[in-house]
């Protein structure tokens, strides 16, 4: 990452589409920093996608790592019940919503979650097979966010990643990391 993770605390947050590979990202990266001595902690924000919370818990117990999720509807509010318990961790790995589509909801509820968490990074996920339409969902994240960094998931499929690595260069962002699943 390009703050090298050494502000006192950071806060990472993951961008994307629906299906990218956000949440799977999150516990990979948990995992990551966790074993390289950082206190790390996963937080659930994706507030719409009714199994992301039980599917980042179940994570969480797998790899071993601290979760904090709650019931709210709103990611906002979500934050604001979160947002004290993370003071004692180094690292906090912020899960978002997606949708099909980078839409003017998602817009506005990534935008204003940018505003209240203040994140060291945003992090958009790309799919390795997502294709042509890359390029142009990455500059509409871009325009939405600071996107510092992306990370390119499903590299063992048979797609080549053409379109995502064509995304970074559209928005200036360098490859952190390639994944597979």
């Amino acid at each position: 990452c390009s703050s090298d993770l050494k502000e006192k605390q950071n806060r990472i947050l993951l961008v994307g589409l629906y299906g990218a590979g956000k949440t799977t990202t999150i516990a990979k990266l948990g995992n990551y920093f966790s074993k390289r001595g950082k206190k790390v902690v996963l937080v659930g924000l994706d507030v719409h996608r009714p199994a992301a919370r039980e599917q980042l818990i179940q994570l969480g117990e797998k790899n071993k790592l601290p979760v904090l999720v709650n019931e709210e509807k709103d990611a906002i509010k979500a934050w604001k019940k979160i947002s004290e318990k993370v003071k004692k961790y180094d690292l906090v790995l912020i899960d978002t919503s997606g949708r099909h589509d980078l839409d003017k909801e998602l817009t506005k509820e990534i935008k204003n979650l940018e505003k209240k968490i203040k994140p060291t990074e945003t992090i958009l996920i790309l799919q390795a097979d997502i294709g042509q339409s890359a390029k142009n969902q990455a500059q509409k994240f871009k325009e939405a966010v600071n996107i510092s960094g992306i990370i390119i998931t499903r590299m063992d499929s048979t797609a080549k990643a053409g379109g995502a690595l064509t995304a970074c260069a559209q928005v200036n962002a360098p490859i952190y990391f390639l994944a597979n699943g």
